[in-house]
């Protein structure tokens, strides 16, 4: 599954019958724009102020959306603290949600650096890593993709976990032969890419798409995009699956081989 977004309760339940389960990122609950008043940004703000942010963030991220997020975490004392506390709060829970054996990678909503104090014994932690599941070569790789222009402002009170296309690119080939690739992000397919709520696509990996096009696994799965044009694609030999929304389905994908 992908883009748990603090659904603990379901994510409990997901390995029930399962040999292992695969968390592919986005654990946190950051903001929730089903019920304003949950999320880190509900719980630090409350429900109205975060329904001002929703409402700006369906359009599209202009300055006004920036302006307003900054006045938020400006009328608060060291929102950095503030944020992590509730970040480690919600790991807490969440990972020891998780049954073993468990293999996650992080999402874009996430705090990797957090992670290694709370993986244990059964859940392991990886990005950039293949690991040997059932006889088959899993290999896994974090993190969304970095946009044009990006700028990571000094002193903002979290930061999302973003790489270059480059740098993903990079990851991916340190993972070698594998026969499911598990990433947060989709490839570059506009099928996987395009949001049909949000109305606007989402940056997929070109050096994703690449790898699926020269290595062949059985699969690539994936989330990121919650509400995608398409959930399957095939590339070549690849069936790429859109594993998320978990959140709001709590019903993970199943894999059998």
């Amino acid at each position: 599954m992908s883009d748990v977004h603090g659904n603990a309760e379901a994510l409990a339940r997901a390995g029930d019958g399962a040999d292992a389960l695969v968390v592919l990122g986005d654990l946190v609950d950051f903001v929730d724009y089903y019920d304003h008043g949950k999320g880190i940004l509900g719980r630090v703000f409350g429900a109205e102020k975060v329904e001002v942010f929703a409402r700006l963030r369906r359009g599209r991220m202009g300055m006004e959306t920036v302006r307003y997020m900054r006045s938020l975490w400006e009328s608060i004392e060291d929102p950095a603290t503030v944020v992590r506390e509730a970040v480690q709060e919600q790991y807490a829970e969440l990972f020891a949600a998780m049954t073993a054996p468990t293999y996650a990678t992080p999402g874009n909503v996430d705090s990797p650096d957090l992670w290694p104090s709370f993986a244990r014994e059964g859940v392991h932690v990886l990005d950039g890593e293949s690991v040997e599941i059932g006889g088959l070569r899993f290999g896994f790789a974090g993190g969304a993709i970095m946009s044009p222009g990006y700028v990571r402002r000094p002193g903002a009170p979290w930061y999302p976990y973003l790489r270059t296309d480059d740098e993903f690119g990079a990851a991916l080939a340190g993972l070698g032969e594998v026969d499911v690739l598990c990433t947060h992000v989709p490839p570059a397919v506009p099928e996987l890419t395009y949001d049909v709520v949000a109305r606007r696509p989402e940056l997929g990996s070109v050096s994703l798409l690449e790898m699926i096009r020269k290595v062949g696994p059985r699969w690539s799965v994936f989330g990121h995009v919650h509400q995608p044009l398409s959930k399957r694609v095939r590339v070549g030999w690849t069936e790429c699956v859109n594993v998320g929304h978990f959140q709001r389905s709590g019903t993970p994908h199943v894999l059998r081989w």
